[in-house]
């Protein structure tokens, strides 16, 4: 083709330029990320295709940059506007477009080393999460300065290379073409982006449609482009801050939910007319329970992921305290949690029911005052129970404390109340996002010391969680990295341990917690369960088995000899669901619940 404008080769270059940048972050993004030392060689071919996938997306990206570019141009040379003000309106046009493009790259990457995956809806939480606490473990855990030098480097040196191109291309010949000339070639060049950017001959364009490419979940990440990543997950908060929320759609049952049923139900049939009564269950009399009911405390540590702990050893004392509770008693391994993100965990985990998929959680939408008539306290309060649920930081985060009030808690507490009761310091006693895991635990054991009825409380700590602090006089135990260790972690090395050093502390507390409840004979009537809200150190790990190991927690279950069973079996699998099911049949007597676990 003739050039007809000089341009339009500058355009051409630049995209070109972007084009393998982009592709450099991709690369970048393997070599850093990659959970093996060395990739098995079975994978080879997979990690070239997934390239070569990814180099589509990120062309069908700037295919979108190129047809309004074109457009632009067009638009100007067809009124006559001299070429350097053309030349000035494009390079500022496509210095705004890249410095966006890379923004998001380089949020969807900051996502990917705290979740292990590409960005999804969880992003967007920021904005409805402790903006101070966000900002404070921004500065604390990353040289905020330094970026900020690099990123106005990379500004700079973007905005001259783009300038430069279009000044080198400013003065080049070009063949005049007629009117009619033009507008074809302009419309030819326009269609060959559009097409570019739909990436695709088929049904769906490229983006919506991201093939698997491998049997190995890492590779299978590695052509997702951060910004198709990004955008997606926003159009999903939005429809779920919305009433377009259709679950039983979204999951294939809109018009056959009882096939749904049929399936959870293990092939029995449930009543069409009351799908619900399929869930409701009982637990069996105990006489005994009905005498003595037991205290039962559920704890959720924060981030308490299991593979780390396979590491635990004399030189490297990740677990402190709990080790020892954790080989005394009864521990599920095969063990995952019901979503990656605290509050998508823990609401679904206290209301006895699935966690639901791109959607925002119960507390900040629609449900913040609908009472759950499954919830787990619903059932305890029931049986006379007196119940409570402690939230370590403020009740304000995630509106924790207005939703949680209409979900069966008597009493619903969280920091200002432990800071109170306790009589701490408030700023000693704190952290970014609540008060340090001993205060929490202490003010267990002093509500559980006063109790005049059976008591039901659920506990979320906040310790194990960015900037990663702990108490300045807690003294850590030797955190001693052997070299099978190196060879899995991922990451910056000193940030790395300031994390393992707080996840140390929070195992240790809850061991704390444990000797205080086994030694003191007030307490000998009391189960606790202790699991997780999710295991987000696995983006900081390399594992032999990703797909069966990263997402593991634990369900531990301390049981009082004269209301543990005789045999339990702890390689059965399990989640979330499970948990309150098991706790019902073993700590309460004739009570009804509904439960799908």
């Amino acid at each position: 083709m003739k050039i007809f404008h000089p341009f339009v080769v500058a355009i051409i270059a630049v995209l070109s330029i972007f084009l393998l940048i982009m592709s450099l972050v991709r690369i970048g993004f393997y070599n850093y990320f990659a959970p093996y030392e060395v990739l098995p060689e079975s994978l080879h071919g997979e990690w070239l295709y997934a390239l070569w996938f990814g180099l589509r997306l990120d062309l069908s990206i700037l295919g979108y940059v190129s047809a309004v570019s074109l457009v632009l141009l067009a638009l100007m040379q067809f009124l006559r506007i001299h070429n350097g003000t053309i030349r000035r309106l494009l390079v500022v046009y496509f210095w705004v477009v890249f410095s966006l493009i890379s923004m998001l790259l380089a949020a969807d990457a900051a996502f990917f080393s705290y979740f292990g995956e590409h960005a999804n809806i969880m992003i967007f939480g920021v904005m409805d999460d402790d903006t101070s606490a966000l900002l404070e473990i921004a500065w604390k855990n990353y040289n905020i300065p330094l970026l900020s030098v690099a990123a106005v480097v990379y500004g700079i040196v973007l905005w001259k290379l783009i300038s430069w191109v279009f000044r080198r291309f400013e003065e080049v010949r070009v063949h005049p073409l007629s009117l009619a000339a033009r507008i074809g070639a302009y419309v030819t060049l326009i269609a060959v982006s559009f097409l570019a950017a739909r990436g695709s001959f088929g049904h769906f364009p490229i983006s919506k449609y991201i093939v698997d490419v491998s049997s190995d979940p890492f590779i299978n990440q590695l052509p997702q482009n951060g910004v198709y990543a990004i955008t997606k997950s926003y159009s999903q908060y939005k429809k779920s801050k919305s009433d377009d929320y259709n679950l039983i759609k979204m999951m294939g049952y809109e018009d056959n939910i009882t096939e749904a049923f049929r399936i959870h139900l293990h092939g029995k049939t449930a009543n069409p007319d009351d799908l619900i009564a399929s869930l409701h269950r009982s637990t069996p009399l105990n006489l005994p329970l009905e005498k003595k009911p037991p205290h039962v405390v559920v704890i959720m540590v924060e981030s308490f992921g299991l593979p780390i702990t396979e590491y635990q050893s004399s030189t490297f004392d990740i677990m402190g305290r709990l080790k020892k509770h954790f080989d005394e008693d009864t521990v599920f391994r095969n063990f995952i949690s019901g979503s990656n993100g605290t509050i998508g965990s823990m609401e679904p985990f206290l209301l006895n029911i699935a966690a639901r998929p791109e959607s925002t959680s119960f507390g900040q939408g629609n449900y913040l005052q609908t009472p759950f008539k499954q919830a787990s306290a619903r059932v305890y309060q029931s049986k006379g129970y007196e119940t409570s649920y402690v939230y370590g930081g403020d009740l304000s985060w995630r509106n924790v404390g207005g939703f949680m009030k209409y979900q069966g808690f008597d009493h619903v507490e969280g920091k200002g109340a432990i800071v109170n009761t306790l009589k701490l310091d408030e700023k000693k006693a704190s952290h970014s996002w609540g008060v340090f895991d001993q205060y929490a635990y202490d003010f267990l054991l002093k509500k559980l010391s006063v109790a005049q009825k059976p008591q039901f409380i659920y506990l979320m700590t906040t310790n194990n969680h960015p900037p990663y602090d702990i108490p300045s006089d807690y003294s850590s135990r030797s955190l001693k990295w052997s070299n099978a260790l190196i060879k899995h972690m991922n990451g910056d090395r000193a940030l790395l341990e300031k994390r393992l050093h707080d996840y140390g502390y929070a195992l240790d507390m809850a061991g704390r917690f444990m000797d205080e409840i086994k030694k003191n004979p007030a307490f000998a009537n009391t189960v606790v369960v202790i699991t997780a809200d999710n295991n987000t150190i696995e983006s900081s790990m390399k594992y032999d088995d990703p797909i069966a190991t990263s997402k593991l927690i634990p369900f531990y279950l301390y049981l009082p000899k004269h209301l543990k069973p005789d045999r339990i079996d702890t390689s059965v699998a399990g989640s979330h669901k499970d948990i309150f099911p098991t706790l019902y049949n073993l700590t309460l007597s004739n009570a009804d619940y509904i439960a799908m676990g």
